[in-house]
């Protein structure tokens, strides 16, 4: 249904907890290389609790093979400098929703590639941002509710 990149995630539980959204949500969850943890660390699959052969999980070596594999239509990357928010857009089947390394979030570059669409999830001035899991949690769901919770 919904593709949820982590470019260079550096925490395992977020990953973890992120790997449980997916598999209650039918998101497919993609990791992009370098990884701030091995996929066999103790402390993802315990966050993951007994979710991870129920999720979609896709590790890539770069962004490059992860675009190859996925050929999206639309990339949309949250960010906190970003101007859009995320209840703006009309979500379809097969968007990419990609979120950037906990401490950094995505670079640059990325975020003024032609080919995404920035958006940010509101929170009260003053706050640096929202916990990675949690931001994806909130963009799935959204995404989600707009095609009616339809099960992928």
């Amino acid at each position: 249904m919904f593709h949820v990149v982590f470019y260079h995630p550096e925490i395992p539980g977020n990953t973890g907890n992120a790997i449980r959204m997916a598999a209650g949500s039918g998101a497919a969850l993609h990791l992009i290389e370098p990884l701030g943890f091995s996929v066999d660390d103790a402390k993802l699959r315990r966050a993951g609790l007994d979710y991870h052969d129920r999720a979609a999980l896709h590790v890539h070596p770069d962004l490059d093979a992860a675009w190859t594999a996925l050929r999206p239509d639309r990339v949309f990357a949250f960010s906190s400098s970003a101007t859009r928010s995320y209840e703006t857009v009309s979500y379809r089947p097969g968007d990419v929703l990609m979120f950037g390394p906990e401490s950094v979030g995505l670079p640059p570059e990325l975020l003024e590639a032609d080919y995404v669409t920035p958006l940010r999830i509101p929170m009260l001035p003053g706050n640096r941002s929202l916990n990675l899991a949690n931001s994806a949690a909130i963009a799935v769901y959204e995404a989600w509710r707009q095609q009616g919770f339809a099960m992928p």
